[in-house]
C-alpha cells in the first residue's frame, strides 16, 4: 500500500475521527458512516481500504468496508425487468434493502452485508461479510451519495478523475478479469477470452459509451456537489489534490 496515497488521505481520516468522537459523546453511541462515491473503475475500493488503513493503524478504529455492488439486484431479476443494460443505474439496486442494512449498522446490531462477484458478473446470494458493530461503515459504491442513501451518511466522499482516464482504467480492470477467466465457464468472462485484444476493447468501449459514461453523466457525478469531501485523482492513480468541506448533517 502506498505510504504517500495513505498520507493524502489523512485530512479526511481526521474528519472521520471527529465525527467518531462526536458519536461516542452522544446519549446513544452509534457507528459512523461514511459513503464514497465515483465514477466506475475510479479505484473507490483500493480508496476505502487506504482510507480504513490509517483510521485503524493510526486511530485503533474498528472500520468494515461494504461495496453496494452487493445490493445490486441478482442478474435474473435484472433480466426479468428488462435491466440487464442498465446495471449500476439506480433502478437496478435494491434500495430497500441497502437502506435497511445501514439502518441496522446505525442501531448497533450485527449484519451481514451481501457481496458481488466481478468474476461471475452477479451477486453471490448465499455469502457475505459479518458487520459487528464497527466504530467506523465505509459505503463505496457509484450510488454511495444518491437518494435515498446520502441522507443516511455522517459523512459524503467524492471520488473524481477525468473521464478519459476513468475509460482507461476501466480497460485494464476488465482486461484483467478476461486473464483471470478460468476457463471452465463460472466466469462472466470466459465468453470472452478468445477473442482478440482489439476486439474486446471494442467491446469494453460500447460498454462505456451505452452504460458507464451514462451513469456517470447523468448519475453518478452529480453527486459530487453534495460531498463534504472531494478527493481528485491524476492519470496515475496519485491524489492529486483533496478538498474538505463543512460536514452537512443528513441524517434525521
Amino acid at each position: 500500500m502506498d505510504v504517500d496515497q495513505r498520507h493524502a488521505l489523512v485530512p479526511a481520516a481526521d474528519v472521520v475521527v471527529r465525527l467518531v468522537e462526536s458519536a461516542r459523546s452522544a446519549p446513544e453511541s452509534r457507528p459512523v458512516v461514511v459513503g464514497l462515491a465515483g465514477g466506475v473503475a475510479v479505484g473507490k475500493t483500493a480508496t476505502s481500504a487506504m482510507l480504513a488503513a490509517v483510521l485503524t493503524d493510526r486511530d485503533g478504529l474498528h472500520v468494515d468496508v461494504v461495496s453496494t455492488d452487493g445490493f445490486l439486484l441478482p442478474n435474473a431479476d435484472l433480466d426479468r425487468q428488462g435491466l440487464s443494460g442498465r446495471k449500476g443505474f439506480p433502478e437496478s439496486y435494491d434500495h430497500a434493502r441497502l437502506v435497511e442494512f445501514v439502518a441496522t449498522v446505525r442501531g448497533g446490531r450485527e449484519v451481514v452485508a451481501p457481496r458481488y462477484d466481478h468474476l461471475t458478473y452477479d451477486v453471490v446470494l448465499d455469502g457475505g461479510a459479518l458487520v459487528a458493530r464497527p466504530d467506523v461503515l465505509v459505503l463505496e459504491g457509484v450510488n454511495a451519495l444518491q437518494e435515498p442513501m446520502v441522507t443516511l451518511l455522517d459523512l459524503a466522499i467524492y471520488l473524481h478523475a477525468d473521464e478519459d482516464d476513468l475509460r482507461r482504467w476501466y480497460h485494464a480492470r476488465i482486461r484483467r478479469l478476461r486473464a483471470e477467466a478460468p476457463g471452465d465457464g463460472s466466469s462472466f468472462y470466459d465468453g470472452f477470452t478468445g477473442m482478440s485484444d482489439e476486439e474486446f476493447a471494442v467491446i469494453a468501449d460500447a460498454v462505456w459509451d451505452s452504460v458507464n459514461g451514462p451513469n456517470l453523466a447523468g448519475h453518478i457525478a452529480p453527486t459530487r456537489d453534495r460531498a463534504d469531501i472531494v478527493i481528485e485523482k491524476a492519470a496515475d492513480h496519485s491524489i492529486r489534490a483533496l478538498e474538505v468541506r463543512s460536514p452537512r448533517p443528513r441524517h434525521v
